[in-house]
């Protein structure tokens, strides 16, 4: 269900990307793409690394992390306010387009949408609920989709498009609450643990919340900064039109980068916290054939993107012609962001997540010196090229750490051990 939910997410997206690339005009698509991408950077400022932090929790206290849950929503909440305030003012500070202008004060409900389908993904995987997580991935690209669609049929302007991206933001909210309520309430049966019923908990202080999540805080931040950053330089170094041409392709990128997400943030991550603590077997196969595994799909994705990528001037526009290349190029991303999570997600479970943030960060700094030395040189091509570059350094980085840290000294299984593993099972429980 899970894949089928990537298959409606990934479709989704660039169809709205293509039908609003060709309804409003290059200089408004690029003030919306990129707009839309600083909001896409906040989100994880607001989420705060909770959700991770849930899944951490849990996978080792089973149903006596509720402890974590409402002190980490008061922490969201308080952010929260903080953010949007700050968005309002970038508002109306930032530009002198009252086009422009408007389309920012409303995008920041799209940050709220995120943040709330973010903590029920993490709801959902410990309820074992991978049904209910499906339908809540792909409803709000639906939504958008519709919006597009208006806009296309029947010329809505972009303050019209970012209007219907704001009343889809709130309905996802609003299905987002009611989904996280028995969650919350501590009367939802997480998956793998037995009881609900848990003797006296008292809630932790925020501050332990504060200082628990921030390594999971600075991880999603660096990670977005590698889907993001490149459209905000471009519309700042290059303007709002080259934004647009980067938009679309970094739009097919970020669909592809759903997919290792998905397989480890939103299956596979509950249980490698749950097999760090008991199952070295299970973490060492996960390393032996998630990694290769993924690494191979990378490499089939990225050529279908690539080959794909030759249809958008076709389907944009003369005006939209670099666009081909600047997806091929991008495209040599693909391999190594899918190997990169595989192994990344064996540091999030094998008490090195602070190390595996401290590399992140170099990655960042990487794509940020990158960036700053391509694009003005080379353009949206330089652009591209930086981000390939980052997500090299940044899977290297986490291999060796694996590497070393992780499976050393350990005897790797054959595919022999995997068939038999298979037969058996993979254990569920903590």
């Amino acid at each position: 269900m899970l894949g089928l939910s990537q298959v409606g997410v990934t479709v989704a997206a660039f169809c709205a990307q293509i039908l609003l690339a060709r309804t409003l005009p290059q200089s408004a698509f690029g003030t919306f793409s990129a707009a839309l991408a600083v909001m896409a950077l906040a989100a994880p400022l607001v989420v705060f690394g909770v959700s991770e932090l849930w899944l951490q929790r849990f996978g080792l206290e089973g149903h006596a992390a509720r402890r974590w849950v409402r002190p980490s929503l008061r922490l969201v909440g308080s952010i929260c306010v903080g953010v949007l305030a700050a968005a309002v003012l970038w508002s109306l500070v930032g530009s002198a387009e009252p086009d422009t202008t408007t389309v920012r004060m409303l995008l920041p409900s799209v940050i709220v949408a995120q943040v709330g389908l973010t903590l029920v993904a993490s709801a959902q995987q410990l309820r074992g609920d991978y049904r209910g997580l499906s339908v809540l991935q792909v409803a709000p690209h639906v939504g958008r989709v519709l919006v597009v669609f208006a806009a296309w049929a029947i010329g809505l302007s972009v303050v019209d498009v970012a209007a219907g991206y704001a009343v889809v933001a709130l309905l996802t909210v609003v299905a987002c609450v009611r989904v996280l309520r028995p969650f919350v309430a501590g009367t939802a049966q997480l998956e793998g643990h037995q009881s609900t019923e848990v003797t006296a908990i008292t809630d932790v202080p925020v501050s332990r919340v504060v200082g628990a999540a921030t390594p999971f805080v600075l991880g999603n931040v660096f990670y977005l900064m590698g889907i993001y950053l490149g459209t905000v330089v471009a519309a700042e170094v290059l303007g709002t039109e080259a934004a647009a041409v980067l938009a679309v392709p970094m739009a097919v990128l970020t669909a592809a980068y759903l997919v290792p997400r998905v397989v480890y943030q939103q299956y596979f991550l509950a249980k490698l916290h749950r097999w760090a603590h008991g199952d070295r077997d299970a973490v060492l196969l996960a390393y032996r054939f998630g990694t290769s595994g993924m690494i191979a799909l990378g490499i089939l994705v990225a050529a279908l993107v690539a080959l794909g990528g030759q249809l958008l001037p076709v389907l944009l526009g003369a005006e939209y012609g670099d666009s081909a290349a600047v997806l091929a190029l991008l495209a040599l991303a693909i391999p190594f962001r899918f190997g990169g999570a595989a192994v990344a997600a064996l540091l999030t479970s094998g008490g090195l997540l602070r190390r595996k943030v401290v590399q992140q960060g170099i990655g960042a700094l990487v794509l940020l010196a990158a960036l700053a030395v391509a694009t003005p040189l080379w353009g949206l091509r330089g652009t591209a090229s930086a981000t390939v570059v980052a997500e090299a350094v940044l899977c290297v980085l986490f291999w060796v750490t694996v590497r070393r840290r992780v499976v050393r000294g350990a005897d790797l299984p054959s595919w022999r051990d995997l068939r038999q593993r298979l037969t058996r099972g993979i254990p569920s429980a903590s």
